[in-house]
């Protein structure tokens, strides 16, 4: 990822999974570089966007792709699994959260 990439980049990140136009982006991502070429952005926008760093919608407004989640993980909360644990049963894909009996005395 070169500089250009990293500051669009960087500027995405700021304003999470909302769209932002990308004369926006040119325009605030590096000012200097927009009062010299207004229309620097453009092609490290379709650059990221061809490798799927980052998406755009039909109006022509672009943002970070968003993280996709493993769904295959459950939250069970640690009282609950230990009951569930002490009647025999074992859920599939719960996620092991800490707790103070896990823990090392200090």
């Amino acid at each position: 990822m070169d500089a250009d990439e990293r500051e669009v980049t960087q500027y995405l990140q700021t304003w999470g999974t909302a769209y932002v136009h990308g004369k926006e982006i040119a325009r605030r991502a590096n000012k200097r570089r927009f009062s010299q070429e207004p229309d620097w952005a453009k092609p490290v926008l379709e650059r990221l966007e061809e490798r799927g760093v980052i998406e755009s919608d039909h109006s022509g407004r672009y943002r970070l792709k968003p993280e996709k989640h493993d769904k295959s993980h459950k939250w069970i909360a640690p009282d609950i699994n230990k009951i569930l644990q002490e009647g025999g049963l074992e859920v599939e894909g719960a996620a092991h959260i800490p707790t103070h009996e896990d823990s090392e005395p200090l």
